[in-house]
């Protein structure tokens, strides 16, 4: 029990060093990303619905983010290149 507690609070310190590493631009980006996510699956929708504007900006952001934060978001770089294919064609 307490070395699982010791392990979380290193890795919650740790979490927040990787934070203060982080540029401030990064952080506005990823906030305004986690914003429009919100928004979109608050349109209670089983779902979610993506219009054009929504693919267009969710794949904009996301490509200002850094790799491995790209992997944590509601659209996959594999969706983001479904849709480019999908917009050429």
């Amino acid at each position: 029990m307490a070395f699982r507690l010791a392990y979380l609070m290193l890795a919650r310190v740790l979490s927040w060093l990787t934070l203060l590493a982080r540029t401030d631009a990064v952080k506005d980006v990823e906030i305004l990303l986690l914003r429009h996510e919100v928004a979109v699956l608050r349109r209670h929708h089983p779902r979610p619905r993506l219009t054009w504007v929504d693919r267009a900006l969710l794949s904009a952001l996301s490509r200002l983010l850094p790799v491995d934060l790209r992997r944590l978001r509601l659209v996959s770089p594999r969706t983001l290149l479904r849709w480019h294919a999908q917009l050429v064609a």
